[in-house]
């Protein structure tokens, strides 16, 4: 079985974003058609007992208190969480790293330009070596996810290079080609992938994903020039890294031969205009098979009995 949880399925600010006075911002603080939406992150199991976290949001904790299923009972401490896995670097990705800082066993799993971007950074630190040990993935490479006493989970991780860029904070250093990753996880029947950065869908993209049960892709903006025209900045989506959902090469189209996968937006801009419940761009990414992912939505693939 493979049991997904979204955690949060904003993109970098959430929604609403906490200095935006932008339409969307506005509806969802009013509650008007609109669902407020913390930072991007999932979480899986096979067991629905031990779970695995993909990126660790700025909102991790509100996200685990809002998560019956991540909370712990018991002893006076522990965690069902048994493993971060990140997908990058981005602030959005690893901020939320910190949060788990009070001396609980985890296994912290990244590329290696990922972690040696935590290694530079003084802060991270605070994640006791000994206890959270730093695991460089390779991709292509498919590896059991055990639980934090050595057990089998019953998943299996394949880390996958996607299309991308260096962190914003790093960009001067340049972009290396494990800067970004796609997310595969199977418990041997069942496979999702979750690919939350994306800045060129490929046809060996595009081959892994008709292959997949479930698919959380990014969903940041409807257009590549959104955020010019609306004002929030002077970026297009392919300067941040990110294909936009209703460009040629976004993921309405290219995604649309892929009918075996249950398809999930995640990684959406406060900008986004399928964020409001009412709006034509909305319905147009439902029609086209496409869920708009919400925080706390649970998504479970399982063979039929």
């Amino acid at each position: 079985m493979l049991d997904v949880i979204i955690l949060g399925a904003g993109a970098g600010g959430g929604f609403p974003q906490w200095n935006s006075a932008a339409p969307g911002c506005l509806q969802a603080r009013e509650g008007k058609q609109a669902k407020p939406r913390t930072q991007a992150s999932l979480a899986v199991s096979g067991d629905g007992v031990h779970w695995f976290l993909l990126n660790a949001s700025p909102d991790l904790r509100q996200q685990i208190l809002s998560t019956p299923a991540l909370q712990h009972n018991g002893s006076t401490r522990g965690t069902p969480i048994q493993g971060v896995i990140l997908a990058g670097a981005e602030i959005d990705a690893i901020t939320g790293l910190l949060t788990l800082r009070e001396r609980e066993p985890f296994t912290l799993m990244g590329s290696a330009s990922t972690l040696a971007q935590l290694d530079r950074n003084p802060i991270f630190e605070a994640l006791d070596r000994n206890i959270i040990p730093r695991i460089a993935l390779t991709e292509g490479i498919a590896v059991p996810l055990p639980l934090k006493n050595g057990t089998p989970s019953g998943l299996v991780l394949e880390a996958f290079t996607v299309p991308g860029k260096a962190p914003l904070y790093a960009e001067a250093e340049g972009t290396k080609p494990d800067d970004t990753l796609g997310l595969s996880i199977s418990d041997g029947q069942k496979t999702m992938l979750f690919i939350p950065g994306c800045a060129k869908i490929t046809q060996a993209l595009k081959d892994r994903a008709g292959r997949a049960d479930l698919l959380f892709f990014d969903g940041t903006l409807w257009q590549d020039d959104e955020m010019i025209r609306t004002g929030l900045s002077p970026k297009s989506g392919h300067r941040m890294g990110h294909v936009s959902i209703n460009e040629e090469d976004g993921p309405l189209r290219q995604f649309a031969a892929c009918t075996k996968p249950r398809k999930f937006f995640v990684h959406i801009n406060n900008s986004n205009p399928v964020l409001l419940e009412d709006s034509p761009q909305r319905q147009a990414a439902e029609q086209a098979g496409w869920v708009i992912g919400e925080d706390g939505m649970r998504i479970k693939a399982e063979v039929p009995s």
